[in-house]
């Protein structure tokens, strides 16, 4: 041996423990590191930030919903003690408008306001109370301006233009300036079809407005820094898209604008777009202090985008024994003052609008409306949701005139893998409808209330009913809902994984941007890394913009996306481990050759299970530190006259049994069991999985007959309040049994598909349909009222 050489090191191979399992890896049941801290409340959300020497901000809003600014007089507020600044349009340092999809919307209204509770000024004082009365103290001058409301008053002649001068890429194909995007879709001869149609249903339907109802506000902090840039600490979805919408209208180049992601509660897609983000960063860079904002309840609900309320007419064709023909449906959603994420909403409302049923002729038009009602944008489901309520509705419509079981004729219609969807589009991953449909009606029913217990029954908590009049039915409902962001966008994430010893132990850092709102990735990505790089200790750096962009925590995307980003990132470390590990033993060292090589319980394991390197030893002192991007399949645009196009990356698939007692005399409607069935492709973590499915089905039910933004007398929203607007407490949540399958889908990391939004689909038309059944009633309208039911 040479001088200077190091003897190459040895190791005899030997076979590992068989109790090595790495705990917490993919496939178990993983308990939440935050779901202690939220249950018992010690959890630090967005609204816990503090620093030292901060102001607060608050914003001056406007009480109609469209009229002219004639003036703004900011001086009586100025002069109170204890404010630093107030900001009005004209303060605005660069960009004066941002937007998700069309930069549409002021960060401070300009000449007129667009809808209730639009923002006009914004006040740094401090103490929150200084802040509020200040504001309070602005003096506006208005002029009202005429309303639009629904489709007739967007496009009557004369009526008002919202955004004139539009150039945006939806602009040019909207039949009308107030129609934000328009997305027709046909396939094959709905007239032929229709003149072979035995029975022909044609219903109109009707979904209010649903707020996303989190229970942590919109809140943050803005901290100015030395290099003339702003750190805020936020509650988000997309941190990338936010600081991409911040940087221009602050005057900054985007890497001077540095987002970290703070405590989340809740999201449900409210917190895609902007609320108080630019707020804060302009009070605190005009004040040079650290600025927070954090909402009140009332504030909040102007404060977010809502789930667009649709008014829907279908008519579906069908042979005598059960064969649907033809679907023609015209969907309308209001989306509000400004454009949000509407476009894409169409997109999926026109896309997904007949189901999970193979219909050859269809002929779909949907449209998203500019008005002066609140502004509209992502909620769980994302137009999916209105379209199912209609379409299930008249697929126990069209069963009943056919005089069939409602589950035998959905199951007769049901698509399969190879179905080929309106959009031309095949679906070449699993589709058990007809499966999920049998499990939800083989499941046993729950017994029949106890008269004698009133607490079972209506109304029987507050001693209104003793079951007078008190009638049970059963409903079912199916849906179909596309994972991940569609329609040609660039969806990727990106991960950085480093693997270094620590303490004597190997540990993976994993940074990603994903946005934690609840969704469980705190878990699932941890899972993934101890899975693919056989380490027991995992670290989640916290989410920021220092890496790459992971996407939004929406469209069900972020267990595939960010998760397939991990994974991705961790296939190349393992490799460089292997890389190393051969050049320290030799290439021709016994089971280094082995191409099946795997890292197990810190170890680099054969395909036969022999040890033949030890992780901390390979890595010695040296890290090994690599980010990726990982992308799903490409999709494409729906062409805009016919929507044909590969538009999704993947489907997921939820169906539903709800039961239900209804008390006819007083109109009050008790949900006993809301059974749920899925496919998830794989369940990363199944209790996970479950509590996903639980909670989605719980937003549908709220939907069904609790929830809605009322807005009235003059495009006010009426009920800004948990007062007003009812969401659905445990004591209305019914038993939520779930069966979950596990059927892959070949294109997707682990087989899996996306969870959250499917069960929000279906569960809304079971529990109406239930309704249907014990009432008799046609109910085309959500959410279902009292006054709907009783028979009177």
């Amino acid at each position: 041996m040479g001088p200077g050489r190091t003897p190459t090191p040895t190791l005899t191979p030997t076979k590992p423990r068989q109790d090595a399992a790495t705990p917490g890896t993919i496939g178990e049941s993983t308990p939440r590191p935050d779901g202690t801290l939220k249950a018992t409340g010690e959890f630090a959300y967005s609204s816990d930030l503090w620093h030292e020497d901060m102001l607060w901000g608050f914003t001056l809003r406007s009480p109609y919903a469209h009229a002219e600014i004639r003036s703004i007089d900011v001086g009586e507020a100025l002069a109170m003690p204890g404010v630093h600044t107030v900001m009005t349009y004209a303060d605005l340092p660069a960009e004066t408008h941002y937007g998700l999809e069309v930069r549409d919307q002021p960060v401070l209204a300009a000449g007129r306001v667009r809808y209730h509770g639009e923002a006009v000024a914004i006040v740094a004082a401090d103490h929150p109370e200084t802040a509020r009365r200040a504001a309070a103290r602005i003096k506006v001058a208005y002029t009202e301006l005429p309303l639009i409301t629904d489709e007739a008053t967007a496009t009557a002649p004369g009526a008002p233009v919202l955004h004139p001068g539009r150039t945006d890429r939806h602009a040019a194909h909207a039949p009308h300036p107030n129609i934000v995007h328009r997305q027709p879709i046909k396939r094959g001869d709905v007239a032929a079809a229709r003149a072979r149609a035995d029975v022909v249903v044609r219903r109109d339907y009707e979904v209010g407005m649903q707020d996303q109802a989190f229970l942590g506000p919109e809140s943050g902090l803005a901290v100015p820094a030395e290099d003339g840039g702003v750190d805020l600490y936020i509650a988000t979805q997309w941190l990338h898209v936010d600081r991409d919408q911040l940087a221009p209208v602050l005057g900054l180049p985007a890497d001077k604008v540095r987002l970290t992601l703070s405590g989340v509660g809740g999201a449900f897609g409210a917190r895609e777009d902007l609320s108080m983000q630019a707020h804060a960063c302009l009070l605190a860079l005009r004040t040079g202090r650290p600025v927070k904002i954090v909402y009140n309840r009332y504030e909040s609900f102007f404060g977010h985008v809502h789930r667009h309320p649709a008014k829907l007419t279908y008519e579906h064709g069908a042979t005598r024994d059960g064969r649907l023909l033809y679907v023609q449906c015209r969907i309308v959603l209001d989306g509000g003052a400004y454009a949000s994420s509407s476009p894409a909403v169409v997109g999926n409302a026109a896309s997904l609008s007949i189901g999970p049923y193979a219909v050859d002729n269809v002929d779909i038009e949907a449209l998203a409306l500019y008005s002066n009602n609140p502004p509209c944008g992502a909620m769980r489901g994302f137009g999916a949701v209105q379209a199912c309520f209609a379409y299930e509705a008249q697929m126990d419509a069209v069963a009943a005139e056919l005089g069939l079981d409602p589950v035998e004729f959905r199951q007769r219609n049901a698509m399969e893998q190879g179905a080929v969807m309106p959009t031309g589009q095949r679906v070449d991953s699993p589709a058990p409808v007809a499966e999920l449909l049998r499990r939800v009606k083989a499941r046993p029913m729950p017994r029949p209330g106890d008269s004698a217990d009133v607490r079972e029954l209506p109304g029987g908590l507050s001693n209104t009913s003793h079951g007078e009049g008190v009638v049970r039915g059963v409903g079912y409902a199916v849906g179909i809902k596309n994972v991940g962001f569609s329609e040609g966008f660039d969806d990727y994430s990106t991960a950085r994984v480093r693997l270094e010893v620590l303490g004597g132990e190997p540990v993976a850092l994993v940074h990603t941007a994903m946005a934690e709102v609840g969704q469980g990735g705190v878990t699932v990505h941890t899972q993934i890394a101890r899975t693919e790089l056989g380490v027991a200790q995992v670290v989640l750096h916290p989410a920021d913009t220092q890496v790459g962009s992971a996407g939004s925590t929406s469209a069900s995307r972020q267990t595939y996306m960010t998760g397939g980003a991990i994974k991705h990132t961790c296939e190349a470390v393992r490799e460089e481990v292997f890389r190393r590990g051969r050049e320290r033993f030799g290439a021709d060292h016994p089971g280094w050759a082995d191409a099946g090589l795997l890292l197990a319980d810190g170890k680099v394991v054969t395909g036969a299970g022999e040890v033949i390197g030890d992780l901390a030893e390979i890595l010695g002192g040296d890290a090994i530190d690599i980010e990726k991007e990982f992308r799903h399949r490409p999709t494409q645009p729906f062409h805009p006259e016919t929507g044909q196009g590969f538009g999704h990356v993947q489907y997921s698939f939820c169906a539903h049994r709800a039961v239900v007692d209804v008390d006819t005399e007083l109109g009050l409607v008790k949900v006993v069991e809301l059974a749920a069935a899925q496919d998830v492709g794989k369940a990363l973590n199944p209790l996970s999985v479950v509590g996903q499915i639980q909670g989605g089905t719980t937003q549908g039910l709220g939907l069904a007959v609790m929830e809605e933004i009322v807005v009235s007398d003059g495009a006010r929203v009426r009920n800004p309040s948990f007062t007003d607007y009812l969401i659905p407490t445990i004591l209305d949540t019914p038993s939520i049994p779930v069966e979950v399958l596990e059927l892959a889908d070949d294109h997707a990391p682990y087989g899996l598909r996306g969870v959250g939004e499917a069960p929000t689909l279906s569960s809304t038309p079971a529990v109406v349909a239930a309704i249907r059944a014990a009432t008799g009633l046609r109910l085309g309208r959500v959410p279902v009222r009292p006054e709907h039911l009783t028979d009177t």
